[in-house]
């Protein structure tokens, strides 16, 4: 379904508070892509550009990997729908932002609240936000990035039960203490390849706070599981990284580099590579610079291109979700660079992008029309999955 690029908020049928899935009965190829955005110039420096990858030998030696299909719809009209994760039997669990719901989905598109956390106080961007599960010897825990009356907070509870009868426990804390405001609470999380919990933090309205070490806005955090300061952690505190504006995508490419997505202002969005103890430049630096202290992006792009949201990896391919971009852009590095050029999936045909997800070999896609911001059309928002193929 081809939709219009306004902003305009369009009402959407309401009807039941039931959840219906589809799945569509044929895979259709994906037909077209638009060109790829070139990286812009700021304070006089530019991005890392194709003429800086690797050379040809190393790319060939990358596991490339294609969308193969057009995306399917799973599940359909969800509330304002923020993060999913694929469990290992298949099953997916979403997070709603505004009411607080945690939804599994089974293997027919069909959706039940296993859950709500409580504590939600969804303002502005605030809210339920990302989601990750961690398995801690015999439990499975959910972990929930949530927006509170005070604070931005993660908290965990017990997950219990099968496919199609889970239910969520009491909530304990993680970590609390992270800045709150109606706009920039960054809200991604993710454990990592050393089972250690990363955290993205928005700097809440206060662009200084992001250059602060002290303070947990603006940063990527690396916890333990039980939210103390990771082992390793270059400013002995939870930091692990500073500088951000509003992180709000995690994911690692085979390599084990740890890519973020990150809005900027109103010049450049950025693809960031990871680093213990860089600093990202914000609120001094805008995309890229020529200053030594701060880490230059992979890619910058103008927000109406991307707006990036939730990323998603495969093998050395990353997949950003775009909201105003309206698109998925699909990114190829190797060692850090980018191989080729970007390029853009789907654009304006699904409305805002908000999560990407892979498992195995399907990428799992969230839409993010209801949120106040879309150009909601009937049935959204929508949960998606897409089949990869290798390329040749």
């Amino acid at each position: 379904m081809k939709r219009s690029t306004g902003h305009g908020i369009h009402p959407r049928p309401r009807g039941s508070k039931g959840l219906t899935g589809a799945l569509l009965a044929s895979t259709l190829l994906l037909s077209a892509c638009t060109g790829p955005a070139e990286p812009r110039p700021s304070d006089g420096a530019t991005a890392p550009t194709p003429s800086d990858a690797p050379t040809e030998e190393a790319a060939d030696a990358v596991a490339w990997w294609r969308a193969a299909s057009e995306p399917r719809d799973v599940v359909t009209q969800l509330e304002v729908p923020w993060s999913v994760v694929v469990l290992d039997d298949g099953t997916q669990l979403l997070s709603q932002r505004d009411d607080g719901a945690v939804l599994e989905v089974d293997a027919d598109g069909l959706a039940r609240v296993v859950g709500e956390i409580d504590l939600t106080a969804a303002v502005g961007e605030g809210g339920l936000l990302g989601i990750a599960v961690h398995e801690d010897e015999d439990r499975t825990l959910l972990y929930a990035y949530v927006t509170t009356a005070d604070d931005n907070r993660i908290v965990r509870a017990r997950l219990d039960g099968d496919a199609g009868n889970r239910r969520l426990g009491g909530a304990e804390v993680v970590i609390d203490g992270i800045p709150r405001d109606r706009v920039h609470n960054g809200g991604r999380i993710a454990f990592g390849p050393d089972g250690m919990l990363y955290v993205a933090t928005g700097d809440a309205g206060r662009p200084e706070a992001a250059q602060d070490p002290g303070s947990l806005a603006g940063k990527i955090l690396r916890l333990t599981p039980e939210g103390e300061p990771a082992p390793g952690n270059p400013f002995g505190s939870a930091v692990y990284s500073l500088g951000h504006r509003n992180v709000q995508g995690l994911a690692w490419t085979q390599d084990g580099t740890l890519w973020a997505s990150e809005f900027g202002q109103d010049r450049f969005d950025e693809i960031n590579r990871i680093e213990a103890g860089g600093n990202y430049g914000w609120p001094l630096v805008e995309g890229a610079s020529d200053d030594e202290r701060f880490v230059a992006p992979l890619i910058t792009w103008t927000p109406e291109e991307a707006s990036p949201s939730g990323v998603a990896a495969r093998g050395n391919t990353l997949f950003v979700a775009g909201l105003r971009g309206e698109r998925v852009w699909q990114i190829d590095v190797e060692a850090g660079a980018l191989i080729g050029e970007p390029v853009a999936l789907w654009q304006g045909e699904l409305g805002r992008v908000r999560d990407a997800v892979v498992a195995g070999d399907e990428l799992w896609l969230l839409t993010n029309n209801t949120d106040g911001r879309g150009n909601a059309a009937a049935g959204d928002d929508r949960l998606m999955r897409v089949p990869l193929a290798a390329g040749d």
